[in-house]
């Protein structure tokens, strides 16, 4: 499912009464939500640009502030985008933790043709320590550990605007394996190929906390 929300990113943690006991214990348990930025330093991107042949690009710098998912139109170059968000230390997310709802934030910068329509899954990795290889991009070398199709196809009219992604899933098996980051494979739905591409915003500047890849988590 995707729902339009508004652009925050201002990291909160909320603690609100839980309606419903847990596990054994009689007593309600509080429930939290927080907030992670994607890290910058890991995000990236890996472009298939011949049979053959892969371009990495990872780390966002003065000069790369996005990162790219789809098929170029103008080159047939396929792009998967990758995004990693660290779950521990006190903001993350703790080991034994229920997971109630996972969303995943993007800004969409830009559409390739903006007439075009990209039908989008993200899926689960783990890739450590948080480097990107070429055979990151092969499903197969680099197999995921649970996928999501989502289920409105990205457009033109998404483009300058967030788009909120229901991950939970992929959140909840990541605490299962015990994954201390939340890593994703964002690319073109499995099929006959699309020639569109869509650019995620990753800024580094000012407007960070309003347009980087946000994970929203709610636990117990």
């Amino acid at each position: 499912m995707i729902r339009m929300k508004a652009m925050r990113r201002v990291f909160v943690v909320s603690a609100l009464l839980a309606l419903t006991a847990c596990g054994g214990d009689d007593r309600p348990r509080p429930t939290y939500t927080t907030q992670i930025s994607s890290d910058p330093a890991y995000d990236g991107d890996i472009a298939q640009t011949g049979p053959d042949t892969f371009f990495v690009t990872q780390g966002m710098n003065s000069s790369v502030q996005s990162v790219f998912a789809g098929i170029d139109p103008a080159t047939s170059d396929e792009y998967r985008a990758f995004l990693d968000f660290p779950l521990g230390g006190h903001d993350g997310v703790p080991g034994d933790a229920f997971i109630e709802s996972a969303f995943l934030d993007i800004f969409a910068s830009n559409l390739q043709p903006n007439s075009g329509s990209l039908p989008l899954r993200i899926e689960l990795v783990a890739f450590q320590p948080p480097t990107l290889f070429p055979t990151d991009f092969d499903l197969t070398l680099q197999p995921a550990l649970a996928y999501i199709q989502v289920s409105s196809e990205i457009n033109g009219s998404d483009v300058g605007s967030n788009i909120s992604i229901d991950v939970t899933p992929l959140m909840i098996r990541a605490q299962q394996l015990g994954l201390v980051d939340f890593q994703v494979r964002v690319l073109e739905d499995l099929g006959p190929p699309i020639p569109v591409l869509l650019e995620i915003n990753d800024t580094t500047g000012s407007s960070r906390s309003s347009f980087a890849p946000l994970l929203t988590v709610t636990y117990h």
